[in-house]
């Protein structure tokens, strides 16, 4: 294994002359503490974009399809948006299954604009009473019923959250409801209904797409998170926040989302606490508090005056010789107890040894944070003074690795509690071969941690009272320092991917890739507006009207955000909004 850890003198210089950048990071502080990277593949979502990023799908299957817009959204939804698998399904079972499974019916007798029953009165079967076709509505199914019974069908449905997909009110009929007349029928009765309908509707794209995500922080920075490729990763919001697009926690590779959650749980829960008192202490069979054994004889008592023989824990008298307590006897060894008791105690020993190298790297990374300031002032002194060196970025960029070294460091302990425990993978591994891996695993974690302690400490020096001939030697400890801690991430990520994890239960326990360019910004999708929220009404129209009148989003009606805002927000979650 090549070794990364050696003394200060043995970093591998550059020659000054070369062209190329010495690290391949010399201009990263523009990615990491500027604007997103242009070919970002992670978009924020904004309550102004929002429905430009539905437009996008539902252009593609209205075009393919030559479906009207509620078609298209009702097949969307029922595949949760993922367009590539409503084609699979498309070109592996045909046009009518996809239709059917989804509970779309196509009329292309139905008028573009009468949704009247064919009679000049209609036969409710809902309330069983007789009224004109002007009150009673066609679904594209067939089924006609009076507005009222549907009206009341809807408001049911939405105040129950299955807005998105309504279904008809016939029996065993499986066929969605024109959002259209919904909205229609709905607004005339409750106007702050159907505009709840609607943005249920529009937050759709969100609510049931799996590659797409409210940002978790709080208070709620309105925004989404969508992902292009894997939805394995770690991305940051445009509100600062880093999470992981899995889970929703804070980010925490190379732990899994299972490792994670088990290690807040256990950590939050003080489950170890509890160990501790299991391991020290012997409850009192009168009282049941627990008692701690603070001298030599086993004839122990609680503060409630019960004594008790400490080696089982059984109630005796107060007299006792050298060979016997009083009213109690019990020279019987009880393997299970001691087993259970050892066993105890070895645990909460790794659990110490663990929590404390995480918890001492985490205390080292908000340490660091707050150097940023102080190497921010000496930069800014080093460039007023009269010097030769103008180009200070190599510090920022080696804070930047600095920071996401440790973070990396920090997250590995937990992931080795659990990859080398009995918890998750013990029916997986042999001994000799958990053996083995930790002392692979090991061996990388420890270069990594020689290496970043050497990065952190020289990014400590006051180099803004050093010479020239003394910053240029820190400058080049500094960018060799970045390259190996780098190089270093990059080999732990490979043994953990390759080496340990393999095809140990890979479906539960994926990995976020490593990022040597640090957490990836998300850039903001862009929209064919500025200053207006686009809420197009869908009205019914039959399946040979223009596509080009459904789908061109700049020139549809608009409304000004403050009209919006007067019914709902979209900068919000559906249930936030609600609880307000």
């Amino acid at each position: 294994m090549e070794d990364y850890g050696g003394s200060d003198d043995e970093y591998c210089y550059y020659d000054d002359d070369q062209e190329e950048p010495m690290d391949g990071i010399e201009n990263e502080d523009s990615d990491v503490l500027g604007s997103a990277r242009k070919d970002s593949t992670t978009k924020v979502i904004t309550k102004e974009s929002l429905f430009d990023a539905q437009r996008e799908d539902l252009r593609r299957v209205m075009e393919l399809l030559s479906l009207r817009e509620h078609h298209a959204r009702t097949l969307l939804i029922y595949y949760r948006w993922d367009v590539e698998k409503l084609l699979s399904v498309l070109v592996e079972k045909g046009k009518a299954y996809l239709y059917s499974n989804a509970g779309v019916m196509v009329d292309d007798n139905l008028s573009s604009n009468i949704r009247r029953c064919s009679s000049s009165s209609v036969s409710c079967e809902i309330c069983m009473e007789d009224v004109p076709a002007d009150n009673a509505t066609r679904m594209d199914c067939g089924h006609c019923f009076c507005n009222d019974c549907w009206t009341g069908h809807f408001i049911v449905k939405i105040n129950e959250g299955q807005s998105r997909r309504i279904r008809c009110m016939a029996h065993k009929c499986h066929a969605i409801c024109d959002e259209a007349v919904v909205r229609n029928l709905v607004s005339k009765r409750h106007p702050d209904l159907a505009e709840k309908f609607e943005r249920f509707l529009l937050e759709s794209y969100i609510e049931d797409n799996k590659m797409v995500k409210w940002c978790p922080s709080a208070p709620h920075c309105g925004n989404a998170i969508r992902v292009e490729e894997d939805e394995v990763c770690e991305v940051q919001c445009s509100c600062g926040l880093q999470f992981c697009f899995s889970c929703l926690s804070s980010t925490h590779s190379p732990c899994s989302c299972l490792m994670w959650e088990l290690w807040i749980k256990k950590c939050r829960d003080e489950s170890e606490t509890v160990n501790w008192i299991t391991v020290h202490t012997k409850p009192c069979p009168k009282c049941h508090k627990p008692v701690e054994k603070n001298g030599g004889c086993n004839l122990v008592a609680c503060v409630c005056g019960q004594a008790f023989c400490w080696l089982c824990g059984g109630a005796t008298g107060r007299d006792h010789t050298w060979s016997s307590i009083a009213g109690h006897s019990c020279g019987r060894y009880k393997e299970d107890a001691e087993k259970k008791t050892e066993r105890a105690k070895r645990d909460l020993y790794r659990y110490m040894h663990y929590h404390n190298r995480y918890k001492a790297h985490t205390d080292s990374f908000k340490l660091e944070n707050n150097l940023e300031e102080t190497i921010k002032g000496r930069v800014t002194i080093s460039e007023q003074r009269e010097s030769a060196l103008r180009d200070f970025s190599w510090v920022i960029n080696g804070l930047n690795r600095l920071f996401r070294s440790r973070r990396v460091l920090s997250y590995s302990y937990p992931f080795a509690f659990y990859m080398f425990g009995d918890e998750l993978f013990d029916e997986e591994m042999t001994k000799e071969e958990r053996e083995i891996k930790q002392n692979l695993f090991e061996d990388q974690q420890q270069q990594l941690e020689a290496n970043v302690e050497k990065l952190s400490k020289v990014l400590e020096e006051p180099f803004d009272q050093y010479s020239d001939d003394k910053i240029m030697e820190m400058r080049m400890q500094v960018i060799n320092l970045s390259v190996v801690t780098d190089n270093l991430c990059n080999k732990m990520y490979e043994c953990i991917e390759n080496d340990l994890l393999g095809s140990l239960q890979r479906g539960t326990h994926n990995i976020a890739p490593y990022k040597s360019k640090g957490i990836e910004k998300a850039s903001e999708l862009s929209t064919c507006w500025s200053g207006t929220t686009i809420l197009k009404r869908d009205r019914p129209s039959g399946s040979g009207s223009s596509s080009n009148d459904n789908i061109n989003e700049c020139s549809l009606s608009k409304r000004t955000r403050k009209e919006v805002s007067g019914f709902f927000d979209l900068n919000m979650p559906a249930e936030v909004i609600d609880r307000n």
